[in-house]
């Protein structure tokens, strides 16, 4: 059916069932003949034209239709084919072996003494002659068409007899280097052949990342090459996850850069992706050493480390140097000032927190017998200066800490005792009423100005000068009226003469009425209207 006589619940049917056929989730679909129709192939390709009246996908139009039947391009000439063995020599045939197929100059046999025209003995077979005609393209030009490859065979027997014979050649000379006494313990045997070819196959494995280059090609220039094999034993890396949607596999470089498995724990893995190995050994210093360099550029030195690599090594390790030995200074001045918490504490210092005074508590943890020995601290403890009769930090208010007996915030203060906590209280609650009496002589200041302004009595007329206009009636005769005297008006003043004045700049003294007031807004030249413009045109388009 084709697509545009399609509904739109068929054409996503469609659409989803050519989705499970690539995934191969669904059989592919089948053309005329019954053959399997690619589902990767476009939609393009499979429909046939409309004047082949082709209801299915179907890839017939796509082959050969001058192709008669019987032609066969992989159909090649029967080498060695014999068709009649005449026992007698015939008019027309080979003199020298007898055969009809060729003449005396071009037959292949050994010249005979006598030929067969003269002895009618041993007549050649008739050779099978066949007229092939290869119509296709690449048919004419397939170099191994009629290969038989049967012929293989003997190239394999003949390698197999060169090794056989190289083993015993190998055999024979242990042998004599043993009995001449040149050899090891061991007797002669055939490992040493063995050896040899395990020596090699690693010689081979070592040239696997070999980069060799040719020259003098096809094309010209040179070109590189890469033997970036594998070992048969290890994993493919696209057979690591089989998710299309996972790490991208190049078949062309053989290489996988991200990592297949991000999810999978690093001891379980075998392969993290070639970036892993990009970035290993010394990548990672000579990326430091290129951001210093450019660190080093930005802050006005003149280092680059391409153009100049042995100066941006050496400055780098000078760098290193000199910020170690500040760490170094740093970490050993924080220990002098604060102190090594990780090391042994002094035997003064045990002597001090244990005891053997016994000392009884109850569930709540109160002394119930003996006297409680309190730890000693690095700090002075319970120690009161300044007249004070608690320590710094009893007391916090909003955030604020201070003393509890006098409630001052400043450490280095002297204790005032109750009677400083109450002035302090007395001085805020004062602090408090003068605020208030300075706002109410503000309030009775402001509404003494208002009460003497001259504005005092004034009423706004909203009804003409305001936007509050839509519930006013208006008198039509009126309106005309008024704009009529807006006319009159100006032609006046345009016909005076030297007069710089504006329309009515010197008029008032007088009410305007709404209906004045609404002919003025009708007149009144607005700039940002397009429409109302002198100039303003619809350009071609009408105004609905």
């Amino acid at each position: 059916m084709s697509n545009a006589l399609m509904s739109a619940d068929e054409r996503r049917r469609q659409k989803e069932l050519d989705e499970a056929r690539k995934a191969g989730l669904a059989p592919a679909e089948r053309d005329e003949d019954g053959k399997e129709i690619n589902p990767h192939i476009p939609q393009y390709m499979t429909s046939a034209p409309w004047y082949l009246n082709k209801d299915k996908p179907t890839l017939q139009h796509q082959r050969n239709w001058n192709k008669k039947d019987g032609e066969d391009d992989m159909k090649w000439y029967d080498r060695g084919a014999k068709v009649f063995q005449a026992t007698k020599w015939r008019k027309g045939a080979c003199e020298n072996c007898g055969s009809m197929t060729h003449q005396a100059r071009d037959c292949l046999e050994r010249p005979r003494t006598k030929g067969a025209k003269f002895t009618n003995k041993n007549i050649a077979a008739d050779d099978k002659v066949e007229d092939i005609k290869v119509a296709g393209f690449d048919a004419k030009r397939d170099r191994w068409n009629g290969y038989d490859a049967k012929d293989y065979e003997q190239v394999i027997k003949r390698h197999e007899q060169l090794e056989a014979i190289r083993k015993d050649m190998k055999q024979k000379e242990m042998a004599e280097k043993m009995y001449n006494g040149e050899g090891g313990e061991d007797g002669p045997s055939s490992e040493g052949a063995d050896d040899d070819d395990t020596k090699i196959r690693e010689e081979e494995a070592t040239e696997f990342g070999e980069v060799k280059k040719r020259v003098r090609t096809t094309a010209g220039g040179s070109t590189g090459s890469v033997r970036n094999l594998r070992i048969r034993e290890d994993t493919a890396k696209y057979l690591l996850n089989l998710d299309v949607n996972s790490a991208h596999y190049d078949p062309k470089t053989r290489s996988m850069r991200e990592d297949p498995n991000p999810d999978k724990p690093a001891h379980e893995k075998t392969f993290a992706g070639d970036n892993f190995v990009r970035k290993s050994g010394d990548y990672l210093a000579w990326q430091e050493l290129q951001l210093h360099a450019l660190q080093a550029y930005d802050k006005g030195a003149d280092l680059n480390a391409m153009a100049a690599p042995s100066l941006a090594e050496k400055m780098y390790q000078q760098f290193k140097a000199k910020k170690e030995s500040l760490n170094v200074q740093s970490q050993e001045d924080v220990l002098a000032k604060y102190g090594n918490a990780a090391e042994k504490a002094p035997e003064e210092l045990a002597l001090l927190g244990g005891t053997e005074k016994y000392v009884e508590y109850d569930r709540m943890g109160r002394v119930v017998k003996g006297q409680e020995n309190k730890a000693k601290s690095r700090y002075e403890e319970d120690v009161l200066v300044n007249n004070h009769t608690s320590v710094w930090g009893s007391w916090w208010k909003d955030g604020t800490w201070g003393y509890a007996c006098c409630h001052q915030a400043v450490k280095n203060s002297y204790c005032t005792g109750k009677a400083g906590d109450t002035a302090k209280e007395e001085v805020a609650a004062q602090m408090i009423a003068n605020m208030e009496a300075r706002a109410r002589e503000a309030d009775a200041e402001l509404q003494k100005r208002r009460e003497e302004s001259k504005l005092k009595d004034h009423k706004q007329n909203i009804q003409v000068w305001g936007s509050e206009t839509a519930d006013v009636e208006l008198d039509d005769e009126k309106i005309k009226a008024a704009l009529k005297k807006l006319d009159r008006q100006e032609k006046e003043a345009m016909e005076k003469e030297g007069s710089k004045d504006k329309f009515n700049s010197l008029a008032g003294g007088e009410d305007v009425t709404p209906e004045e007031m609404e002919a003025w807004r009708m007149k009144r030249a607005r700039g940002d209207d397009p429409v109302a413009a002198g100039t303003a045109g619809t350009k071609g388009y009408d105004l609905l």
